[in-house]
């Protein structure tokens, strides 16, 4: 979770398609955003995990054309071949 934030504030578009699971990831990610966000900071807010999926709860912070947002989602990850893999999130968790 930590580095796919990190990859979204350097604008790593290849990083996170490469991290998203095939089944549910988009084909492009374009993060060419104007204005484009500043990223503030992540909180995990809870983890858990059973066997290869695991569940993450986290708010990030953020501030576009300077009004602060935040992003509160639970996010839902694979386990493949030892890697991790995002397949999806719900908002407003």
């Amino acid at each position: 979770m930590r580095s796919r934030y990190s990859a979204y504030v350097k604008g790593l578009a290849d990083y996170l398609l490469a991290t998203w699971h095939p089944s549910t990831r988009p084909a492009v990610l374009d993060l060419a955003e104007s204005p484009a966000p500043k990223w503030l900071g992540l909180e995990v807010c809870s983890r858990s995990a059973d066997g290869d999926s695991a569940t993450v709860e986290f708010i990030a912070r953020f501030r576009v054309g300077g009004r602060a947002q935040r992003l509160h989602e639970r996010s839902r990850f694979l386990r493949e071949d030892g890697r991790w893999y995002y397949l999806d999130g719900v908002a407003g968790a």
